[in-house]
């Protein structure tokens, strides 16, 4: 078996190397390294170290050797041990070293929560990981990481990532949550504990928006639903939106935490203590913006069908609109069902405001249910509008 692949994908020529490469092969090796270069066209070579378990002085020799003809050169996918003998030898400092991401298999695996960004799976008791839809997934990795730092440092319990995975085509943060449990799978071995669930459940969530953050330290929820209202223009009603994108552009910038995906199956217990995951949509903003997601979670998604409760929160309909409608005068303090049936329409209007702009971007006027749906979403929104006046609470 040659010790060498090449491959050419987006002008980039790939060198991969495989097994061991020590004395005793380094110069049958290089030979086929050189061959390989010397029919390559392309500007860039990259060392691919993905399938590689050992490199001795030998064969780093090559690759410096390599290097004085492409100063470009830089190699990737290192392992840990890889990367720690180009470190110990200075490799680093001379050629860019890109660390390989170990690979997890999520097969089998049972799913304890499902954001906007990705699912999170448990590994073992010991461990979750969360898994991002998008294939290209290491920058919001990496921001969702920050995200959850600057969080824990502000106190709001949460886990941070401690290692990023490869799994399948796209990536994963790897959490540490000891036989953790959503409030989801809790909620639903214990219905009779619900009111204490949901207790628990306002009481970080007004922890989280009594959190006051620096302007530039999480993104402002504000301009993204702004961005919804003015997508919505040439589908709302004229006078409807004019009314809507004033009360929008009147909610205050408000520079206090809020989740952005608040439902039960991202809020876990471990070992009796509360814990938020799912930090990816992290950022500041008014408490309308965050009952809007709220109202989404356990209301507006399942209009239409109410069994898909059971598949997004693990939950029947009832349970989920219990939840809402419980969690209301606990958050705000009051039983008023006129001041509860105002914050009601207030977070259902940017709700559907939000579903409404997600379906038409997913070509929902391509089919009848899509269509159907859109309809909906508009007349919730244009006949809400006729009993609010503003959208703070």
């Amino acid at each position: 078996m040659s010790l060498i692949s090449t491959a050419t994908k987006d002008n980039i020529f790939y060198i991969q190397l495989h097994g061991r490469i020590d004395s005793g092969n380094a110069a049958v090796v290089e030979e086929e390294i050189l061959g390989a270069v010397d029919s390559c066209t392309s500007p860039s070579i990259v060392v691919d170290a993905d399938d590689l378990e050992y490199i001795s002085s030998a064969g780093l020799r090559i690759i410096l050797r390599l290097r004085k003809t492409r100063p470009e050169l830089k190699i990737i996918n290192a392992s840990s041990a890889i990367y720690e003998i180009f470190e110990m030898t200075g490799f680093t400092e001379m050629i860019p070293v890109e660390k390989g991401y170990r690979k997890l298999s999520i097969d089998g695996c049972e799913v304890i929560g499902r954001g906007a960004n990705g699912k999170v799976y448990r590994l073992d008791k010991d461990t979750i990981v969360k898994v991002y839809y998008n294939a290209d997934a290491l920058p919001e990795i990496h921001r969702e990481r920050e995200l959850a730092r600057r969080a824990f440092i502000l106190g709001i319990p949460t886990a941070i990532p401690y290692d990023v995975a490869k799994v399948g085509d796209s990536y994963g943060s790897v959490f540490e949550l000891l036989n953790a449990k959503s409030f989801s799978k809790l909620i639903a071995a214990e219905p009779e504990n619900l009111d204490k669930y949901v207790g628990l459940y306002v009481d970080l969530l007004k922890k989280i928006h009594s959190t006051e953050v620096k302007p530039d330290d999480m993104p402002d929820q504000r301009a993204v639903v702004i961005g919804w209202v003015n997508f919505l223009k040439d589908y709302l009603d004229a006078g409807k939106w004019e009314k809507l994108h004033k009360m929008v552009e009147a909610v205050p910038v408000n520079h206090h935490m809020i989740h952005g995906d608040y439902h039960t199956k991202n809020v876990m217990m471990q070992n009796g203590e509360v814990l938020l995951i799912d930090m990816d949509t992290l950022s500041q903003g008014d408490p309308v913006f965050e009952f809007a997601s709220i109202y989404n979670a356990f209301v507006g998604f399942y209009d239409f069908d109410h069994d898909a409760t059971k598949d997004f929160q693990g939950l029947d309909y009832d349970t989920t609109i219990s939840i809402w409608k419980k969690m209301l005068p606990l958050y705000f303090g009051t039983e008023d069902p006129d001041v509860l049936k105002a914050v009601e329409n207030k977070s259902a209007i940017l709700g559907y405001a939000r579903l409404m702009r997600r379906l038409i971007r997913r070509n929902g006027f391509d089919t009848e249910e899509g269509k159907k749906l859109i309809a909906h979403y508009k007349n919730q929104i244009e006949t809400r509008l006729d009993s609010v006046d503003t959208l703070q609470f």
